[in-house]
């Protein structure tokens, strides 16, 4: 969402201020002049030392509203400052998902102190949110739901909201459970609106929408708002009881977080890394993956020793040795984003992907002969040599296959195993082309050179 030309001015203003220290205008321009959701933004987008002078300028009464909106890491952050008494101040108000949600940022010492101290109704729905994954339907759905019974009329039930001052945020239907809360059906506001004050709901009530099973995961969840074009959604038990709902603000977080893990996880970074984190967090974090990078480094290294002598005998293997594995790489990467990508839609079975494996191999083994022959020309040209054009020409080829099928089975293989394809495919596919593309272009360096 972009912010409106007034709020950026308002943000510059922010700004100007805090570097000239004139409090009072910061803290009336951080309550009054930003919704909570630019304010996060705001702290989001500030080096930690500012960070803090503008969050002890946020007053009580929006410390929780703010804290919602904040990515997991800075609100880790915020959150670790704070003891129990603090936290409970912080939270009353909120609804019980996002609430659940900062708990599971706190250590858990400060979490158990947090729930001895809430009231029992409250205590009661946080435990059940957290009982589930945070990456499921349990996980993600709030208990605050409107239910009414199917045995009363649309005037019953009229009667019983104006008895109400408020109703939950994105209600567009109401659920309709029997006198055991198993759920039953919906009736959609907009059908209770238009209808007969004397029908009886299971009438006009709808039952083709299932409630979710609250150990669906979050990306089936997700899918099916798509499908569906739902704003929300019961969430059941394994006995068919209504546990709560989800709504679309929800689900629009999920597809915004794992478009950020599938991005960040390409770099071995976590989707939630706090842009202004400290040196030492940074540091420490990225060092993993550059170590396991070194490891995988050190593998290619070892291949192209095992062809010294080759190397030194014919020169112009080491100038081109580069172009085979970039290449190899390049197209492995290409089919490597585009499985993970199907897998995240739902779009690969075991039943369609013979046929995407055999489409890759095709695609690869043509574009490595278009390219092969192109590198070919220039590598004779360059070197005036026929046999190192071949060389690298039969490389490319073989490179470009052995890239596309790493890219098509490597995520399958890490999936089936328990392993992000996202997090850890790129690595391994690097790894691969590397091995392969230096390993034929060597190797046959060495059958045609002796």
């Amino acid at each position: 969402m972009s912010i409106p030309n007034e709020k950026k001015n308002t943000l510059e203003e922010l700004s100007s201020a805090l570097t000239s220290d004139e409090l009072k205008r910061m803290r009336f321009m951080l309550n009054k002049g930003l919704r909570p959701v630019e304010a996060a933004k705001l702290l989001e987008k500030t080096p930690p030392r500012e960070r803090q002078i503008l969050w002890n300028l946020i007053s009580k009464e929006n410390e929780g509203k703010v804290l919602q909106h904040l990515g997991d890491d800075v609100q880790s952050d915020i959150l670790s400052r704070m003891d129990a008494n603090e936290l409970l101040t912080v939270t009353e108000g909120l609804d019980s998902d996002d609430v659940a949600d900062m708990m599971q940022q706190m250590p858990d010492r400060v979490m158990k102190e947090l729930l001895r101290i809430m009231d029992k109704q409250n205590r009661k729905r946080v435990e059940k949110l957290l009982s589930y994954p945070e990456d499921t339907a349990g996980g993600l759905m709030n208990t605050d739901t409107v239910t009414i019974r199917p045995d009363i009329t649309v005037e019953t039930v009229l009667r019983y909201l104006r008895r109400h001052t408020e109703v939950p945020q994105s209600t567009d239907s109401l659920f309709v459970v029997s006198r055991k809360d198993s759920f039953i059906g919906s009736l959609p506001l907009t059908r209770l609106l238009t209808s007969d004050p004397q029908v009886m709901v299971r009438e006009i009530m709808l039952t083709e929408l299932a409630g979710i099973p609250a150990d669906l995961p979050d990306q089936e969840v997700a899918r099916l708002f798509e499908d569906e074009d739902l704003v929300s959604a019961p969430v059941i038990d394994e006995n068919g009881k209504l546990l709560g709902r989800i709504t679309i603000d929800d689900v629009v977080d999920v597809i915004r977080e794992d478009a950020d893990h599938s991005l960040m996880s390409m770099a071995g970074l976590d989707e939630d890394e706090d842009t202004f984190a400290p040196v030492m967090r940074t540091t420490r974090r990225r060092a993993v993956w550059l170590g396991i990078n070194l490891i995988t480094a050190f593998i290619a290294s070892a291949v192209i020793g095992l062809f010294e002598d080759t190397l030194e005998q014919v020169v112009a293997l080491a100038v081109l040795m580069p172009i085979v594995a970039s290449m190899g790489g390049i197209a492995g990467s290409q089919t490597l984003t585009l499985v993970i990508r199907g897998q995240a839609l739902g779009h690969i079975e075991r039943g369609n992907i013979g046929w995407l494996f055999n489409r890759e191999l095709i695609a690869g083994a043509l574009n490595g002969t278009l390219w092969a022959l192109v590198v070919a020309g220039v590598a004779m040209v360059w070197f005036g040599d026929t046999t190192v054009g071949l060389v690298i020409a039969l490389a490319i080829v073989i490179n470009l296959l052995a890239g596309a099928m790493a890219g098509t089975l490597l995520p399958m293989a890490l999936k089936s195993a328990g392993i992000d394809p996202a997090l850890a495919g790129s690595v391994l596919l690097t790894t691969i082309t590397d091995v392969v593309g230096f390993f034929a272009f060597l190797g046959l360096a060495t059958l045609f050179f002796g």
